[in-house]
């Protein structure tokens, strides 16, 4: 299975590309669209959904895992993220991919073990799980790829408890 792992955002967009086999996970691929301030929303939207569509071309994953959206103090800045995140959703739906959304919380959980995860326990679990030489970089690429990582984690799960319910 090839998962696309999202982490939304309107100034970076982290993506990362990883290929399951078994248990075992392997990243393919990982990135950033950057989009600048200084641009109108419409053309910042916009690059995202078609750096997005570049990488789907490329890689050719079948699932997504994007991360939803924490709706914290600053409202201003989840607005844009759920701009952003849409762009995204909308480049992988006309692909045709399963679209799998988890909580940043359930994301630290699947890859670190807790939800309560700093950004350095997320990054060094994603370079152990992918064994990658290097951290990922930038931040949101690494989280991107936790993303995919736990997405992989859930999948593998339900299908080994609907391999379970077909033998009972």
């Amino acid at each position: 299975m090839v998962i696309l792992g999202i982490d939304p955002g309107l100034a970076h967009t982290g993506w990362g590309v990883v290929e399951t086999r078994g248990s075992v996970c392997r990243a393919r691929a990982y990135g950033c669209v950057a989009t600048s301030a200084r641009e109108p929303i419409d053309l910042r939207l916009g690059r995202i959904y078609r750096e997005l569509r570049d990488v789907i071309e490329r890689y050719g994953p079948t699932e997504l895992a994007i991360e939803s959206i924490y709706f914290g103090e600053n409202t201003k800045s989840a607005i844009a993220t759920a701009q952003a995140r849409g762009a995204a959703i909308v480049a992988c739906s006309t692909a045709g991919l399963t679209v799998g959304e988890y909580t940043p919380m359930q994301i630290k959980q699947a890859v670190v073990g807790t939800g309560a995860a700093d950004k350095r326990q997320v990054i060094y679990m994603v370079r152990t799980i992918l064994a990658l030489d290097h951290e990922p970089r930038p931040d949101h690429a690494a989280d991107a790829l936790a993303a995919a990582v736990c997405h992989a984690n859930v999948t593998r799960t339900k299908s080994l408890g609907e391999a379970r319910r077909v033998l009972t």
